[in-house]
């Protein structure tokens, strides 16, 4: 069974202003203070030198948060793709507030946050399926490739929400959870035949 434990990157400048990052890679999508002290004060929690394995995401701001957290483990940090946040294509560091005033029937008026139905109108975004899809992925190759490991992983809000969709369905209840804080903790296990565990959610410090 592998054990995984997915930390979302600190807080950006983005994130602070309102912005959808999705995909985008800039100086805006840096941790800005506050991040760094958030993902410092995880760290004094979350003490990675137990885990095996540190993945993370491409994207400046969760490599930025898994070199701090690895201060002292000093692990190797491996990179994939799969992890990346959604992409809501032109959506892509657009103002949420603005997007939600144009297209309000594609946000949940209480998250703040788009429904699987944005697609129809944010271009060459991807469908909450597809991002599930590629999260199974590495879930699944990771089960095969360290059976018995601990596994931290660095990545994303929507990302981390889409592996509890990934547990649950894709479905009412999954779609309406808000997305995990910035510099967060969520641990799930998966066994060789893909049964899945999830023993916390959204845990912070």
């Amino acid at each position: 069974m592998t054990t995984f434990y997915f930390v979302r990157h600190g807080q950006t400048l983005a994130n602070a202003s309102g912005l959808k990052q999705g995909q985008i890679n800039t100086e805006n999508t840096v941790l800005n203070n506050v991040g760094i002290e958030q993902v410092t004060t995880l760290a004094k929690h979350f003490d990675i030198q137990f885990a095996q394995h540190l993945i993370a995401s491409p994207l400046n701001r969760t490599q930025q948060t898994a070199t701090l957290l690895n201060e002292t483990a000093q692990l190797p940090l491996q990179t994939d793709r799969r992890l990346l946040e959604i992409s809501y294509g032109q959506w892509d560091g657009k103002s949420n507030q603005k997007l939600m005033a144009a297209y309000p029937e594609v946000f949940d008026d209480i998250l703040q946050d788009v429904l699987p139905e944005y697609i129809k109108y944010a271009t060459a975004g991807e469908t909450f399926e597809q991002v599930v899809a590629r999260v199974q992925s590495f879930l699944d190759d990771m089960t095969q490739k360290y059976p018995d490991d601990n596994v931290v992983v660095v990545t994303h809000g929507f990302t981390i929400k889409a592996v509890i969709m990934a547990v649950f369905g894709i479905n009412d209840m999954t779609i309406r959870l808000p997305e995990p804080a910035n510099a967060s903790l969520t641990k799930l296990t998966q066994t060789i035949s893909g049964h899945k565990y999830l023993y916390f959610f959204n845990q912070q410090y």
